[in-house]
């Protein structure tokens, strides 16, 4: 198990120092950009996208009722991860009229159909969980410690 690890880790730390030499081999410029970024990134997702989960969480806990938070908190983060894939072609950039194959789908569509299939899936779990004779954790709920049966004793 230690060994394994270290190989990892050993894996890691090398992946991490290629990646640094195939950055370095860009000119100042971009460089100075990729570290901008990077600190944006950190920024928006510290004091922006953190504390707006923490509230959407906090409301959510009030007004959701308990039986139905994981299978809406699956459907939110399905749903942020399908919008943050649809931003880089939803203004279909790069699209030229010489060359319309280019981004030639319908993204808001496809990203709509997307969000409603997610949202859909949960609406089909709730009812499925109303309509199922007994709860998931039905017996073990109304159950007590002194309610196990004792074991055999030994021969």
């Amino acid at each position: 198990m230690r060994t394994t690890r270290l190989l990892l880790a050993a894996m890691g730390l090398g992946l991490v120092g290629y990646g640094a030499l195939l950055t370095l081999q860009n000119p100042p410029v971009i460089i100075v950009r990729i570290v901008m970024w990077a600190l944006v990134a950190v920024v928006v997702h510290d004091f922006v996208f953190a504390p707006l989960c923490a509230a959407v969480g906090w409301v959510g806990h009030r007004l959701i009722p308990a039986s139905s938070r994981s299978p809406v908190a699956v459907a939110v983060l399905c749903s942020v991860v399908l919008v943050l894939l649809a931003i880089p072609v939803y203004g279909r950039p790069g699209m030229r009229r010489d060359n319309m194959t280019v981004l030639d789908r319908n993204y808001p569509l496809g990203l709509a159909v997307s969000l409603g299939v997610v949202w859909l899936s949960v609406l089909v779990y709730g009812l499925c969980k109303r309509l199922s004779p007994v709860g998931e954790d039905d017996m073990v709920e109304h159950e007590r410690a002194e309610h196990v049966d004792r074991q055999p004793e030994p021969r």
